[in-house]
């Protein structure tokens, strides 16, 4: 249990590359420029970040090797879910299934994994960037000041839903057994919460103490992403740990 947060952030961190792979090559069916999501890219995100990942958006393309390379991403990558299965059977003392059979359930949980935190720094971290973006845009011109308002009252109550489904649902897939979904509401209440507080605190911390520049260079921006994962990880494991003491008292 004091192993697999850090293992969980780790396999979490490799798998964005493989993801925003995905996510470019979707952007290019879709017709919309490479130069268009660099553009986006420099507008959201700090230098150092963007600077990272315009590069791999230019280059993007998809061919035999970029398959290969992605679906090799996302194998080495779900073993952070893997080993949250691993750990959810051991707490609720079931017996592993087959390998196949969990491999193919812990590249599911990466990819929910990721697109939950993907959510989470788009919508939370620089949704309002992304909002002010929006309106300024010729097209909504007309309509700028409802959509704020919209935005602003929905932001939290959506946000806090969504992250909610998705921690529940990847508490209830977890195990190599079915056990009710009603057993894994507590460790979701609490991992939501949690995820939403750490989230807010942290960003605070960083944009007004945290000195990381100092130590890292230009590298602080990954090492304030890592940090954070890290933390969210901790919690996810703290929150599979409730819902097992929650179900073996009701089993009991």
């Amino acid at each position: 249990m004091k192993v697999l947060p850090g293992q969980l952030a780790f396999f979490l961190f490799l798998s964005l590359v493989p993801i925003i792979t995905l996510v470019l090559y979707i952007g290019l069916i879709l017709s919309i420029g490479t130069d268009s999501v660099a553009v986006f890219i420099n507008k959201i995100l700090p230098t150092e970040v963007s600077n990272i990942l315009i590069p791999y958006v230019n280059d993007v393309g998809m061919d035999f090797s970029t398959i290969i390379s992605m679906i090799s991403g996302f194998l080495i990558a779900s073993n952070g879910a893997y080993s949250l299965i691993i750990t959810s059977n051991t707490l609720y003392k079931i017996e592993h299934k087959s390998y196949f059979k969990r491999l193919f359930k812990s590249l599911i949980m990466t990819v929910l994994l990721v697109l939950l935190f993907i959510f989470i720094i788009v919508v939370l971290a620089f949704g309002d960037k992304i909002v002010h973006l929006l309106i300024n845009l010729p097209v909504f011109e007309n309509i700028s000041d409802e959509i704020q308002v919209i935005y602003s009252v929905s932001k939290w109550p959506v946000a806090l839903l969504i992250i909610f489904i998705i921690i529940k649902i990847l508490y209830t897939l977890a195990p190599d057994k079915k056990i009710p979904s009603k057993y894994m509401n507590r460790g979701a209440l609490f991992t939501t919460i949690m995820w939403l507080i750490v989230t807010i605190g942290y960003t605070f911390y960083i944009n007004h103490y945290g000195n990381y520049n100092l130590f890292y260079g230009s590298l602080s921006n990954i090492v304030v992403i890592m940090l954070w994962v890290y933390i969210l990880s901790f919690i996810l494991v703290i929150g599979m740990a409730i819902n097992n003491d929650h179900y073996a008292t009701k089993k009991d």
